[in-house]
């Protein structure tokens, strides 16, 4: 049976215009193929308005899983690409940087020119309506091709070439061709031999030890969870002053100590006040003596120094200071550092501060857990590991959210028993409870609490 089928151009015994019986039009045809101008421009102009309050409108549009080449319009399709492409950047998009792209691309005056762009914007009725314009779009793509597929059989089976098994076989293919490109139809997900093999690899690097993610700092803490992985998420959570904090941005430290490209995202401190952390920590050094006038000797000053050239001037860790505490602009620094030089490790500080949009038919609880997904969104689609930090209440519970939790691939909760009883015989100590663990059992991990040095250590090396 043949595989592949060359259609004539025009056979001689049918015309597209004509019926096998009389010569009255056939309408499939002669009709309009289905297309809806109006839904692609709505879409795209959602695309380049959805900034700010209307930013998950975006998201939504291309969750469709629309793609360039369903809109009817060449230039609409030009214009798709290039939203898409500066998207994946991490650039923003909007009227004037998507102008400026096609600029770049030698296509603005392709599409109708900067004008046209504002058409489309000024086309839109509702951003909030943008993800059914984007399925409209696709239904008529859809129908396009279930005509064109309909065609190629129709014209094949008139040219009266190849026998039955060939139209059989095109028919097939046809067929299976377009059930394929049924929106929203997956491929069969790959049956368990398909992966044996790769999991045998993985397990034999897991069982050699090879296979361990990064480390949190605390070595107990790695041996529960086996440390830090690409595509997870690690909650850490704590009353507010108890160190979760100083916690995460040890392990960040750590990580990039270990080779590790990091950034860690502080919508609550700032960037003098993180280093102080980091500096007291790495010089053993008193952070009281590196706020407070005249608090540093001659020979703390050597030790500062020596950080500099021997640890910070090689340390793969970027310090970001959002400008808007908004998951758009985490996101965009995170892609332009996955850009530049990879990034192995976002640490979010922490996830109630961060800005998402805010309407009257969202509650907080659901706008935090919108901010957990994206986080774990974004772990994903830049195959790091994300720490998320949380607040927790006064009952010990996380704040405005269960989806942090559910988001999480492992959950700490950061506990200090001398915080209410300061002649605990325990103080001085931290405990890490790990509330929950896909990587091993739920345990609880002492470690010591030095906050004089901003830093939590194993229990062995005080």
């Amino acid at each position: 049976m043949s595989s592949t089928h060359n259609l004539p151009a025009q056979h001689p015994s049918v015309r597209p215009h004509e019926s096998r019986r009389d010569t009255e039009p056939e309408p499939g045809f002669l009709r309009m193929p289905p297309q809806s101008l109006e839904a692609e421009q709505a879409t795209l102009g959602t695309l380049m308005t959805s900034m700010g309050a209307s930013q998950r409108y975006f998201a939504e549009v291309l969750e469709t899983g629309i793609v360039a080449e369903e809109y009817y319009k060449p230039a609409h399709t030009v214009i798709h690409r290039a939203i898409c492409d500066l998207h994946k950047a991490g650039d923003p998009v909007d009227v004037v940087t998507v102008a400026a792209e096609l600029v770049k691309r030698g296509e603005l005056s392709k599409v109708g020119g900067a004008p046209y762009l504002h058409a489309c914007i000024q086309a839109l009725p509702t951003t909030a309506n943008g993800p059914r314009y984007a399925e409209i779009v696709r239904a008529k793509a859809y129908r396009r091709a279930a005509i064109e597929s309909a065609q190629k059989i129709l014209q094949y089976a008139y040219s009266e070439e190849g026998d039955e098994a060939d139209v059989r076989g095109l028919v097939e293919q046809e067929l299976t061709a377009i059930a394929a490109g049924t929106p929203g139809l997956r491929d069969a997900p790959p049956l368990v031999d398909d992966i044996y093999l790769d999991y045998i690899a993985e397990l034999e690097e897991i069982q050699n030890g090879r296979q361990l993610g990064l480390s949190y700092g605390i070595a107990d803490l790695d041996a529960m969870t086996s440390g830090m992985h690409p595509q997870n998420v690690t909650v850490i959570a704590a009353q507010s002053g108890v160190g979760k904090s100083t916690f995460a941005l040890n392990a960040a430290v750590a990580a990039a100590k270990n080779g590790a490209t990091v950034m860690f995202s502080s919508l609550e401190m700032s960037s003098t006040e993180l280093m102080h952390k980091i500096v007291a920590a790495e010089g053993s050094l008193a952070l009281h003596h590196l706020t407070r006038i005249d608090g540093l000797t001659s020979e703390d000053w050597k030790k500062v120094e020596r950080l500099g050239r021997e640890l910070f001037r090689t340390l793969p860790l970027r310090i970001h200071r959002p400008d808007h505490a908004s998951l758009r602009d985490i996101e965009s620094a995170a892609r332009a550092c996955a850009r530049k030089d990879g990034l192995d490790v976002l640490v979010v500080d922490y996830v109630q501060l961060v800005e998402i949009e805010q309407t009257r038919n969202i509650t907080r609880e659901q706008a935090v857990a919108a901010v957990s997904r994206g986080l774990k969104n974004l772990s994903v689609d830049l195959k790091c590991h994300v720490i998320a930090l949380s607040q927790l209440n006064d009952d010990g519970m996380v704040r405005e959210s269960r989806a942090i939790k559910n988001d999480a691939s492992v959950m700490i909760k950061v506990e200090r028993p001398d915080m209410d009883e300061p002649e605990s015989p325990r103080a001085g100590e931290v405990d890490l409870v790990i509330e929950k663990n896909r990587f091993g059992p739920r345990a609880t991990v002492s470690a010591a609490a030095q906050m004089h040095y901003s830093r939590f250590i194993d229990m062995q090396s005080t």
